[in-house]
C-alpha cells in the first residue's frame, strides 16, 4: 500500500500498472491532468494481509493538496497476494473533501479528515 501510494507521489504509472491486479488493471494511466501534490498518507485499519494470508483490505486517508487546499481521501482497497507478491485489485473511496471544513472542533465533533467517526475516535486518537 505504502510503495502504491509512493508511486502515486511520484508520478510512476509504470510501477502502478505492475502492482496492479492483472484482471483489474487499466490500460494506462495518465498524469499529465493531475493537478493535485500529495501530502501524506495515513493507514487507518488492516485487515488480513499477513504472511499467510491471500487477500487483504486496507483502509487509509491520503492527504493532498488542491488550488492551495489540503484535502483528504478515505479509501478502503482490496488486495490480493498471487506468487508471494500483492497486487492491488481495487477501492472504494468513502469521502473526499477538504481538511478544514470543519467548524466544531470538539472531542465529540465529526473528524475534519471526512470518515464520518468523531474526532476523538479517529484522528484526536493519540
Amino acid at each position: 500500500m505504502r510503495s502504491r501510494y509512493s508511486a502515486y507521489v511520484l508520478r510512476n504509472a509504470e510501477y502502478l500498472q505492475q502492482t496492479w491486479d492483472a484482471t483489474k488493471r487499466p490500460e494506462a494511466i495518465d498524469f499529465s491532468r493531475e493537478k493535485i501534490t500529495w501530502l501524506r498518507l495515513e493507514i487507518t485499519d488492516i485487515k488480513k494481509g499477513t504472511v499467510k494470508d491471500t487477500k487483504g483490505v486496507v483502509a487509509f486517508k491520503a492527504f493532498y493538496s488542491q488550488d492551495g487546499e489540503e484535502c483528504v481521501m478515505n479509501e478502503i482497497s482490496r488486495f490480493t497476494k498471487i506468487a508471494g507478491r500483492w497486487f492491488y485489485l481495487d477501492g472504494v473511496i468513502k469521502s473526499m473533501g477538504r481538511v478544514d471544513m470543519q467548524t466544531n472542533q470538539g472531542k465529540n465533533a465529526p473528524c475534519t479528515c471526512g470518515s464520518g467517526k468523531k474526532f476523538k475516535r479517529c484522528c484526536g486518537v493519540g
